[in-house]
């Protein structure tokens, strides 16, 4: 599979990936402590729907396209606010012509004492997103394989934060990939958050990914599974995935607000399903 980004940039999967995002920077944000983010595959930063690449494919329409200005109820309008707001941050004439990559999305959230380690091993793609940080104090590029900063990179001096997990899928064993990734960097750093994105394309890997998962010791993962039509002859992206590893114990809550609502908007195809599942232990709402 093809996730050459400037081509899907804004698509159902990626409104689903940063509205989970936006949501787990807004509990970051809680706390007055500073916090991380760390963006292993992190892009150019700012994707243009009227290049050819966006063009090409139009999937923004049927992502981003449909969200900006449609309605919600108050609850599921709420917690898609701070979304909407960044991706309406650059478009200020209204309707969407740009659209923020998750480097960008997650800076636009950052308060003062919040800082963004954006990792981008692309030599060309990781010039443009040097140049949409420069002078930012608060933003660090690194041109540099994202899979070796799960390593090299945890724990973060701020130990609290997120780490997003986002490749391409352009070669075979990404699934597995993930897996080792994952297991490495809880490992070096337990209490961090961790979001992992995934397609769901080839089924069978992704019950296999799910498997391992849960057979890798890890303790709380959620698991967010989200389809737009149901599985085809011919391969295709049907469905997107968000892996969340110790989930603030509001995002379940969310999603089960906020899911409902976005498939009603974004499926194409019955029978679709979203769901969310613990593969690992279950966040309990602390006592009043």
């Amino acid at each position: 599979m093809n996730y050459r980004h400037a081509y899907h940039a804004g698509n159902f999967a990626d409104v689903v990936k940063h509205v989970v995002l936006t949501r787990l920077l807004d509990y970051l944000k809680q706390k007055d402590k500073a916090f991380r983010v760390i963006d292993t595959h992190a892009g150019i930063g700012r994707y243009d729907l009227s290049s050819l690449e966006a063009h090409k494919t139009g999937e923004w329409q049927g992502g981003i396209g449909r969200l900006i200005d449609a309605s919600f109820d108050a609850k599921a309008a709420a917690l898609l606010a701070p979304y909407l707001a960044a991706v309406r941050s650059l478009n200020p004439e209204g309707g969407v012509k740009k659209y923020p990559g998750s480097p960008l999305l997650a800076r636009n959230l950052l308060r003062k004492q919040d800082r963004l380690s954006a990792i981008e091993l692309h030599p060309k793609d990781a010039v443009r997103l040097k140049t949409e940080f420069a002078g930012d104090f608060q933003t660090k590029v690194m041109e540099l394989d994202g899979w070796l900063a799960l390593g090299a990179h945890l724990p973060p001096k701020e130990k609290r934060g997120l780490v997003l997990i986002d490749p391409p899928f352009e070669e075979e064993g990404e699934f597995g990939r993930l897996v080792d990734g994952l297991v490495k960097a809880h490992r070096r750093w337990p209490s961090g958050i961790y979001a992992l994105w995934y397609p769901i394309k080839d089924r069978k890997a992704v019950i296999a990914f799910r498997k391992a998962l849960k057979q890798s010791g890890i303790s709380k993962i959620l698991d967010i599974e989200f389809e737009i039509r149901p599985a085809s002859s011919d391969p295709s992206l049907d469905g997107t995935g968000m892996v969340v590893v110790n989930p603030p114990f509001t995002l379940e809550g969310e999603l089960r607000t906020i899911l409902p609502a976005l498939h009603k908007l974004l499926a194409v195809g019955k029978p679709a399903h979203w769901s969310l599942e613990w593969l690992a232990g279950e966040q309990v709402p602390p006592p009043e």
